[in-house]
């Protein structure tokens, strides 16, 4: 399988639809995932709505489409996206696509590219509406990705009483809680028979059922922070050989209090 950085994506921004100071952010976040060999900007860049998309340009190395509004009241620079879009898919050659909108105009785009079997990363604003959310393999809020404050991110190998900032706190985790639910379900569906879950399976499955879910929307930078601060999982760290990277695995607590007492039956 080929690296990250060998995943050739696209990046096509809506910039009448997305705030420039999130550039920086953004191109960071798209790194996690691939190369953006293409950085495109839509907008009509002879009005003065754009000027600051405009100072982010150079330093981005993003480049401007021009698209006039040739009729009042008709989004010119959606269209002119979507053919764009359509014209690098037929190129074949990349692997993916970055669409960069919270408008429910590109929920055709994303469902297209996927049929095409590309995956395709949607980033917007938290009001994005849920049918272009839902259409995407991965959808980023801008919210998770440009947060002033810091988050909580304590290592997995530290004490698990170790305090936490405010926003994550905030955050209770019971039996009752609907994150507690979908954790145990991932956990339960990617587990072996002793009921241990590889965490990346689980993340990769919680992401194909739910697009936006993201553990920064709980004050966690990773998966696996938030399933420590959740208190219902024992956690194992495992080395699958030397100068490899640890896996880490999770278990329902649950599960181990079902084997004892199944055990301690006559």
């Amino acid at each position: 399988m080929a690296s990250d950085t060998a995943v050739k994506l696209a990046v096509l921004i809506d910039a009448d639809n997305a705030r420039p100071s999130v550039a920086g952010a953004l191109l960071a976040e798209v790194a996690k995932y691939g190369t953006s060999f293409v950085r495109r900007a839509y907008g009509d860049w002879t009005g003065t709505s754009l000027k600051g998309w405009k100072d982010q340009l150079l330093s981005q190395s993003i480049q401007p489409v021009q698209q006039f509004a040739y009729t009042h009241g008709k989004n010119a620079t959606d269209s002119a996206m979507i053919i764009d879009a359509m014209d690098l898919l037929y190129a074949n050659r990349f692997d993916g696509f970055c669409l960069v909108s919270s408008d429910s105009d590109f929920t055709r785009l994303a469902v297209r590219i996927r049929e095409s079997g590309l995956v395709v990363y949607g980033f917007g604003e938290k009001k994005t509406p849920k049918p272009f959310v839902s259409a995407c393999d991965k959808f980023i809020y801008f919210e998770n990705i440009t947060h002033h404050e810091p988050l909580a991110a304590p290592q997995l190998d530290m004490a698990m009483d170790m305090p936490l900032h405010n926003r994550a706190s905030s955050t209770k985790f019971d039996d009752n809680t609907p994150l507690t639910a979908q954790l145990r379900r991932a956990v339960e569906a990617a587990s072996d028979e002793e009921g241990w879950a590889n965490l990346a399976k689980v993340g990769g499955l919680i992401t194909k059922q739910q697009p936006d879910f993201d553990p920064r929307s709980f004050g966690y930078l990773k998966l696996g922070d938030l399933v420590i601060a959740t208190h219902q999982f024992d956690i194992d760290r495992r080395s699958p050989g030397e100068g490899k990277p640890v896996v880490v695995y999770a278990r329902d607590k649950r599960q181990k209090h079902r084997a004892v007492h199944a055990a301690g039956r006559p």
